[in-house]
């Protein structure tokens, strides 16, 4: 292999000038938390904006998990009965709010005049977000931090530090700013 002046070979220089023109993939995974609207705005700002001096992605992805459907139970006399309707009426709950989650998130980027792709997955979040990264090739993923203190963290676990320790690629975590007081 050819070595060039700045110790890249060939190969290597082609290869990057190949990623800046056709840009890299970048998902956004989105709740209905601030703090993931925020990362979305962060990262439109950052990578998106024509003003940036960052290498331009060549698309946005916007992720939204859909948590697991949970079987609720309702005691009926002896036995244990889960009405149809029930279980209907919830994973349509559950389906209006993946939707409604998405629309807003699409809504900023039009504001914005950024084309998004809309993806959601049925799952647990940290574990969905990281299987989309490798199903979408993505090259980077943007997290919102909802700052859960050090105790919360340790027992309710943190989707941000999943994702930044089993993502396949580099991992931001955007932090809300801090509110006046």
């Amino acid at each position: 292999m050819a070595e060039q002046e700045n110790g890249a070979t060939a190969e290597q220089t082609a290869a990057k000038m190949k990623a800046e023109e056709e840009g890299m993939r970048v998902m956004v995974a989105i709740d209905e938390s601030d703090g993931s609207l925020y990362a979305l705005s962060w990262t439109l700002d950052h990578f998106m904006a024509a003003s940036s001096t960052l290498a331009q992605p060549r698309s946005l992805i916007v992720f939204h998990a859909q948590q697991p459907f949970q079987q609720f139970v309702v005691p009926a006399g002896q036995g244990v009965f889960v009405s149809a309707s029930v279980t209907d009426s919830m994973r349509k709950a559950q389906e209006e709010n993946s939707a409604h989650v998405l629309a807003k998130a699409i809504k900023v980027c039009e504001e914005r005049n950024v084309i998004a792709e809309a993806l959601v997955m049925d799952g647990e979040p940290k574990e969905m977000i990281c299987q989309a990264v490798q199903q979408k090739s993505v090259d980077l993923v943007v997290v919102g931090s909802r700052g859960l203190g050090k105790f919360k963290r340790a027992f309710l676990g943190s989707v941000s530090d999943y994702v930044a320790h089993h993502a396949k690629c580099p991992v931001v975590i955007v932090k809300p700013p801090k509110e006046d007081h």
